[in-house]
């Protein structure tokens, strides 16, 4: 490891090794050249002077990049992909004259953009699917157990545990849908030329327009594509980088809507993230329990949100057919998206395996604010007793306010169910208000919506991606 120059910490602490390849220079001008190739074969099958000796001797040097030479030859010209055609020339000398032949730079810079995006929108697709299934797992685990919900962070109604998790998964499936999406829309560039209108292909082939689109429908067969795009000026339309990284800006809010909510849950003392067994928490305060992953993704996630700007800045600036001020961003905003990306679901595939739940602590919290909840059903019990609704609600409002009281004023424990027993209106006994207080008849249809949306919602998903589910901790480096 270097310690005199910067070092992305994408690279040294939070990107996985997968994520890092798709956007290495490796996998960019291997890429590069497997579309040379696809033209050259192309161009061939469609009657142009290349042989099936020049496509071969390309096909079998595709890695054989020599980088030092590319690089000296580019201080010289001052372009980098007549650098690459260069370096691929020498190490294909009967192919040398017919690399790029009929191609502008974007043939290979925007073509290999939007294979990588495919690439790494698949390895996100694969994490989102196995943070499902974890998180699937644990809200079908804890489906039946109350817990406090809040509304304006206020105690409101009891939901459970794991129907609280479904919320998580729920806005995870949205984003996988977005995903999918734009997974299933991505084309090519294709072999559009200068200015998109396929000039230099029609001087090739002589005019014959069905051969020049056929040249592109090979190309994008030869890559895995089913098209190109439609139409285009030298560049892809620069919104298609805007849609993508607004995707992961959705995949960020949803990952920081979990993180914020495990952070709380973990100062509730309810539910925390893993916490191995040689940590510090913290170097001053040998007590402490900090949940520095979910922090690390509130962080992450920040990045990305802000970081959806830059693309969409970058589309709305391309004059006319293209200009230059994309490259420099778009080279930087969309890849360390990516990686971002990348670095809160391994976080998040970390504290899903293994989240730690107090069931205790959730209980007593539960019985603290469960008197004010039943207070109606303790009124209406007394009624069919035959108490007067109204002065019995009116004596409940004030025993809550002062019980209330205590609680805020005093720091004493809620005391409302003892003033109710003591009221000889209510007409009640211990054991018939401990049967009202019982919080699994407050959670309303808490468990079943899980069973529902687990079976007609999670499912579907995780069978159609069952190869890429892994049991696999992901283990974080630092």
């Amino acid at each position: 490891m270097s310690t005199n120059s910067y070092e992305s910490p994408f690279c040294t602490r939070y990107a996985s090794k997968e994520m890092q390849y798709i956007f290495s220079a490796d996998k960019k001008f291997t890429t590069w050249r497997r579309l040379w190739v696809a033209l050259a074969r192309a161009e061939m099958k469609l009657g142009l002077n290349v042989t099936q000796e020049q496509v071969d001797e390309l096909e079998a040097n595709i890695e054989n990049i020599d980088y030092e030479i590319a690089a000296e030859r580019e201080k010289l010209v001052r372009h980098d992909v007549m650098a690459h055609v260069y370096t691929y020339g020498l190490a294909c000398p009967k192919a040398k004259g017919i690399i790029h032949l009929g191609a502008t730079s974007c043939y290979v810079g925007d073509n290999t953009d939007i294979i990588i995006t495919r690439d790494a929108l698949k390895l996100i697709r694969s994490k989102m699917v196995n943070v499902v299934n974890q998180l699937s797992k644990f809200a079908m685990e804890y489906k039946a157990m109350p817990c406090l919900a809040y509304t304006h962070l206020q105690p409101a109604q009891l939901t459970t545990v794991g129907k609280r998790a479904t919320l998580w998964i729920n806005e995870l499936l949205m984003d996988i849908d977005e995903l999918n999406y734009r997974i299933d829309s991505l084309k090519l560039l294709g072999s559009k030329g200068t200015t998109g209108t396929q000039a230099s292909f029609m001087e090739l082939f002589e005019g014959d327009t069905d051969k020049v689109k056929k040249l592109e429908s090979l190309i994008a067969e030869e890559m895995g594509f089913d098209g190109v795009v439609p139409v285009s000026g030298q560049t892809y339309s620069r919104k298609i980088d805007a849609q993508v990284v607004s995707t992961l800006g959705g995949i960020a809010q949803s990952a920081m809507k979990f993180a914020n909510d495990i952070r709380i849950l973990q100062n509730f003392k309810e539910i925390e993230e893993p916490f191995e067994k040689n940590q510090i928490g913290s170097s001053a305060m040998p007590y402490k329990r900090n949940p520095m992953r979910c922090e690390r993704i509130t962080a992450l996630a920040r990045y990305v949100m802000i970081d959806t700007l830059n693309p969409s800045f970058t589309a709305g600036t391309q004059w006319f057919e293209r200009t230059l001020d994309d490259s420099a961003n778009k080279r930087i905003s969309v890849a360390e998206g990516f990686l971002a990306v990348d670095a809160i679901l391994n976080i998040m595939l970390n504290v899903t395996s293994a989240l730690v739940v107090y069931p205790k602590v959730i209980r007593q919290r539960v019985m603290r604010e469960l008197p004010f909840m039943a207070s109606e059903n303790i009124m209406m019990d007394a009624v069919k007793k035959g108490g007067d609704r109204q002065a019995l609600h009116e004596k409940l409002r004030q025993y809550a306010m002062e019980a209330g009281k205590q609680v805020k004023e005093e720091g004493l424990e809620n005391d409302l169910i003892e003033r109710v027993l003591a009221d000889p209106d209510f007409k009640i006994t211990r054991e018939e208000i401990d049967a009202i207080l019982m919080p699994e008849s407050f959670t309303g249809r808490s468990e079943q919506q899980v069973e529902e949306f687990i079976s007609d919602c999670v499912q579907p998903i995780l069978e159609k991606y069952k190869s890429e589910l892994s049991d696999k901790t992901v283990e974080l480096s630092v």
